[in-house]
């Protein structure tokens, strides 16, 4: 459970799980683009050189495949390596050792795990456009041998980290970069979160919003719209893409009726259409209406401010879905959506966010 005395930045709980586990098991170790600059990934890896020495707590070459070989290898010979990239498309360079080694090691040389975990950023911000900005979890989900992580708190964070970094591997553990500055309250002590395990944020009974990461926020911000008018959202937040917790989605959708389903990611074969698919497939799944998704345009993110806008999906979308999924068009969806104030910020969440790293 949350420690309800203690508040810490997302990006602080990402920080202190790796501490912790480094404390913990001297086969821990981080190898990074960046981790040991002075703003340390994001404020995640501040103090882990001065902690830890030079020697667990490496920079790396822009050699990514080359690295990522390096580091599964040490897995595979008894370390815990923890990888991390600045942003996610870096880690394109690195799919051949990631696909073709790490996910199936231990299905063709019996069992034998590859305890590592590939952390990597992903989301908007500064202009970073369509090859600095990619969120690509559907194409790692897609992989038999992956785990994908994608915490939207930073309880969470720590949490499903702490068990990234314990479980045998391979993980994926990816953090929206709007998401570091955001406070949560954390205990400090080391715990963990079961990964394949979603989270119920609010209970509701007109409408089951899933979502992961980021849209996780956006959601609440929805939902808490969507009831002044009435609207009772639940929503359930996924933590883990692969696995995905099945029975407790089917549980959320057959007690609605209704589904909408939030994917920080394109449209075509993502993560909202598996989970439409799986739920539509399960005979024992009581839908009273068509789900829907609210997903990325299938193009590449725009660099322009102008551009971002109409890109990227948030409140508005969300509020204008749900309310035609329960039933509320004409007068009161308009009231719904003149509810929301205009947005100031689309490119970076707010005022702190001064610069790409």
């Amino acid at each position: 459970m949350p420690d309800l005395n203690r508040k810490i930045k997302y990006s602080e709980a990402v920080g202190e799980a790796i501490s912790q586990c480094m404390e913990k098991d001297p086969a821990v170790f981080i190898i990074g683009e960046g981790v040991t600059d002075p703003k340390g990934t994001f404020g995640t890896t501040l103090g882990l050189r001065k902690k830890f020495g030079k020697e667990r707590v490496m920079d790396m070459p822009v050699a990514e495949n080359a690295v990522t070989g390096i580091i599964i290898g040490a897995a595979i010979a008894g370390m815990r390596p923890i990888m991390t990239h600045q942003r996610m498309d870096f880690m394109l360079y690195s799919m051949d050792p990631i696909v073709n080694t790490a996910a199936k090691w231990k299905f063709i040389f019996g069992d034998r795990p590859v305890p590592i975990v590939i952390r990597a950023m992903i989301g908007r911000g500064w202009g970073q456009g369509a090859q600095h900005s990619q969120n690509l979890q559907a194409l790692f989900a897609h992989v038999p041998g992956l785990k994908v992580v994608m915490p939207a708190t930073a309880y969470d964070a720590k949490g499903l980290l702490v068990s990234s970094i314990e479980d045998d591997g391979p993980v994926i553990f990816l953090e929206h970069r709007w998401l570091h500055s955001m406070v949560d309250y954390v205990p400090k002590k080391l715990y963990r979160v079961p990964l394949g395990k979603c989270r119920k944020v609010r209970t509701g009974t007109d409408l089951t919003i899933v979502s992961h990461s980021y849209m996780t926020v956006e959601a609440v911000k929805a939902a808490a719209i969507l009831e002044k008018e009435g609207i009772s959202a639940e929503i359930v937040d996924l933590r883990t893409i692969k696995p995905i917790d099945w029975p407790a989605i089917n549980r959320s959708v057959n007690k609605t009726g209704k589904l909408l389903v939030l994917d920080s990611a394109w449209k075509t074969a993502g993560i909202a259409a598996e989970i439409i698919a799986s739920v539509v497939e399960n005979k024992g799944t009581k839908i009273k209406k068509f789900p829907q998704r609210i997903t990325f345009p299938d193009m590449p993110a725009p660099t322009t401010r102008a551009l971002t806008k109409f890109f990227y999906p948030g409140v508005r979308e969300i509020v204008g879905k749900a309310a035609e999924l329960a039933g509320a068009g004409g007068e009161k969806k308009k009231r719904l959506l003149s509810r929301i104030k205009t947005e100031i910020f689309c490119d970076v969440p707010d005022n702190s966010f001064t610069g790409p790293f």
